[in-house]
């Protein structure tokens, strides 16, 4: 009888064994941010992941890197962040962060899960470089805004247009040169304008056009004109671009 009972006991350890460790297994990792952010405690999100990234076994890991990202974006939409001293950069802050993540996650392991919020990221981004760039004393900014997409996001093709034009116009010639030259092989290896996302698109519709001013104010017409041909099969159904492409 008591044999009996101490297999039942042990069968039932052993049970409860595996069953720990198969719960253990299906937890995502650093499930304990992911909650965090879910709920929307972005500031207790903030500070467990910068722990992990200030520990020795979990600092080269990239995905507290990203939360850290994804709650500076989050806050960044909201005024009460905003107005805080701290978080009065939330904005850039997403960006630096995004950066750092992909320093670490440079084969791309976890990117592709978050593509919606590199979408989101990517509007934020473009919107407030494009805004930096239209204004006479914003370059530097906007500089730093496509520097920051390009870091974070190599392989969309648009900002290294806007990129290489915040380097012509401050005379960062080379710079400038070898900035354009990533713009080609980023739009081949994502087969085409075509198969971008849409925030890709949009910013490549306005990257186009204003490499195409910038063309032409440098009296090469026929540059700005092939420019423009490139998203020719895409855009002519937008006034903007329409307009832009008939006048050469």
């Amino acid at each position: 009888m008591q044999n009996n009972y101490a297999m039942m006991r042990s069968l039932t350890l052993t049970v409860a064994t595996i069953a720990i460790f198969s719960a253990q297994a299906q937890k995502q990792p650093y499930e304990d941010l992911l909650v965090k952010y879910v709920d929307e405690k972005y500031e207790d999100c903030l500070a467990k992941a910068f722990n992990y990234t200030d520990k020795e076994d979990t600092k080269k890991d990239p995905l507290p890197y990203i939360y850290v990202s994804m709650c500076y974006y989050e806050m960044s939409k909201i005024e009460k962040f905003r107005a805080m001293e701290e978080y009065k950069k939330c904005d850039k802050d997403a960006v630096k962060y995004a950066e750092k993540y992909r320093k670490k996650d440079k084969n791309k392991e976890f990117f592709d899960n978050y593509a919606d919020f590199w979408s989101e990221l990517n509007l934020m981004a473009q919107e407030a470089g494009i805004n930096a760039y239209e204004d006479p004393k914003g370059l530097s900014k906007a500089k730093q805004w496509f520097d920051g997409m390009t870091n974070y996001y190599p392989e969309n093709p648009g900002p290294w247009i806007m990129l290489a034009l915040t380097m012509y116009k401050g005379n960062l010639m080379k710079e400038g040169d070898a900035a354009i030259a990533k713009f080609q092989p980023a739009l081949d290896a994502a087969g085409g304008i075509g198969l971008l996302p849409d925030d890709q698109k949009k910013l490549m519709k306005t990257a186009l056009i204003n490499y195409a001013t910038y063309l032409d104010g440098k009296g090469n017409k026929s540059k700005a004109k092939e420019t423009l041909e490139i998203g020719k099969d895409f855009f002519m159904d937008d006034a903007e671009f329409k307009g832009a492409y008939e006048s050469y």
